[in-house]
C-alpha cells in the first residue's frame, strides 16, 4: 500500500536529484583540460553552490541568479577559471529561469552526451578547466536556433569597460 510518507520521500529524493544533478561521472572524467586541481583545491577555490555545479554537475533552482537579470554589455565567464564563455550581445530572455544564449563564444566551451537523470542532454562545460555550466537545446532563437542553457551559479560577469 503506497502511503504519504513514501510519495513525499520520493519527491523529495527527486528533488535532491534535481537540486545537486546527481550523475554518473564528474564533470572532468569526460577529458583533459588545460586547467586541474585536485577535488580539495577546487573545494577552496569555489564557494559549495558554485562546486556542486561547476564540479558534480549539479543545478542550481530557476530563477535564482543574479545573472539571469544582468543585461549590461559585456562577457559572462566560468566561475571556476575566469574564462570568458559567453558575450552579452548573445544573451535572451528564455523564461525558463536561466541565463540563455544562442551562441558561446570562439572555442570557450565543450560538449558531451548526458544521459544522466533518464533522459538525453547535451551538456555544456568550460574548454579551459571542464567545470560543468548547463546544457544546450535546440529550441534557441535564430541566427543559430540554440538555446544555451546556462547556470549563473557557474559564471561571474565582466562588465564592460566604457
Amino acid at each position: 500500500m503506497v502511503r504519504r510518507r513514501h510519495v513525499l520521500f520520493g519527491a523529495g529524493l527527486g528533488a535532491l536529484a534535481l537540486r545537486f544533478g546527481f550523475s554518473a561521472r564528474p564533470a572532468e572524467a569526460a577529458q583533459d583540460f588545460p586547467l586541474t586541481h585536485t577535488d580539495a583545491e577546487w573545494r577552496k577555490l569555489l564557494t559549495a553552490d558554485q562546486y556542486q555545479v561547476l564540479r558534480k554537475e549539479g543545478t542550481e533552482y530557476p530563477f535564482t541568479s543574479p545573472l539571469l537579470n544582468e543585461h549590461g554589455k559585456g562577457k559572462f565567464a566560468c566561475a571556476g577559471c575566469d574564462q570568458d564563455a559567453f558575450s552579452s550581445d548573445t544573451k535572451f530572455e528564455s523564461g525558463t529561469g536561466w541565463p540563455s544564449f544562442w551562441a558561446p563564444l570562439d572555442g570557450a566551451v565543450g560538449t558531451t552526451r548526458d544521459s544522466s537523470m533518464g533522459m538525453i542532454r547535451t551538456e555544456v562545460h568550460c574548454s579551459r578547466c571542464g567545470g560543468h555550466l548547463g546544457h544546450v537545446f535546440e529550441d534557441g532563437p535564430k541566427p543559430t536556433g540554440l538555446r544555451y542553457c546556462m547556470n549563473g551559479v557557474a559564471m561571474t560577469f565582466h562588465r564592460a569597460s566604457a
